[in-house]
C-alpha cells in the first residue's frame, strides 16, 4: 500500500459505504495509520490508498494512539461559521494553499469495531474531518481554493500529471480502465 499523488483517478472516484469490516479491512486501516505517520500527516483517506470505500483516518495529536481516529461511512452536518486557512495533502506533496471551510461540523459514522460517532468538531479537526470527507466525494482541496491560486500551481499540476503517465506507460500503474475494473472489484466485495 502506498499514498497515490494527484491525478491518480482513485483520488477522482467517489467512495462507496462500507457495509462490512473484517480483518483485511482492519489491517489496511492500520497501514493507513502508519504511512500517515511516515508521511507526517493528520489524515488519510481510503481513496488516498487507491481504496474505493468511505474511510478516513485522522491523528491530529503527537500520533500516539489515544488521537487516533477512524471514520467509517461518515456524514458532516449542522456546518457553522466559515474560517479560511492553508492546507496541504498528501497526494499532493509541497502544495498549500488557502481553503475556506466552516469552523464547526457535526460528524456521525461508524469507528471500526461498528460503534456510532456522533462528534461536534472545531477548529483543526473540523478542518482535517472536512478535507478527508471531501476525498470520499473525491474533491481535492485545490479544488475548493481560488482558481486564481491554482494556476499559481500548474507547472507543478502539469508535473504530476506527466509523472503519472510515464508510470502507466511503463506497467508500474495500472492504465485507467484495469483501475475502474479493480475498484469495482473491491466495491463488490465489500460494499
Amino acid at each position: 500500500m502506498n499514498i497515490i499523488n494527484y491525478p491518480h483517478p482513485t483520488l477522482r472516484h467517489p467512495s462507496k459505504p462500507l457495509k462490512k469490516v473484517d480483518k483485511t479491512i482492519r489491517s489496511w486501516v492500520e497501514e493507513m495509520f502508519e504511512l500517515m505517520h511516515a508521511a507526517k500527516g493528520i489524515g488519510l483517506a481510503a481513496n488516498q490508498v487507491d481504496l474505493p470505500f468511505q474511510l478516513f483516518v485522522v491523528n491530529i495529536g503527537e500520533n500516539d494512539n489515544n488521537n487516533s481516529l477512524v471514520f467509517i461511512n461518515p456524514v458532516i452536518k449542522s456546518p457553522k461559521g466559515q474560517a479560511k486557512a492553508e492546507e496541504g495533502c498528501l497526494s499532493l506533496p509541497g502544495l498549500y494553499g488557502q481553503v475556506a471551510r466552516p469552523e464547526k461540523i457535526q460528524v456521525t459514522g461508524f469507528d471500526l469495531q461498528g460503534n456510532p460517532i456522533n462528534l461536534v468538531a472545531d477548529g483543526l479537526l473540523a478542518r482535517v474531518i472536512q478535507h478527508e470527507y471531501d476525498h470520499l466525494q473525491g474533491t481535492l482541496f485545490i479544488d475548493r481554493m481560488d482558481p486564481a491560486d491554482v494556476r499559481g500551481f500548474s507547472d507543478q499540476l502539469f508535473e504530476f500529471e506527466l509523472e503519472l503517465q510515464k508510470r502507466q506507460q511503463a506497467h508500474i500503474i495500472p492504465n485507467t480502465d484495469e483501475l475502474h475494473s479493480r475498484l469495482a472489484s473491491l466495491e463488490k466485495q465489500y460494499c
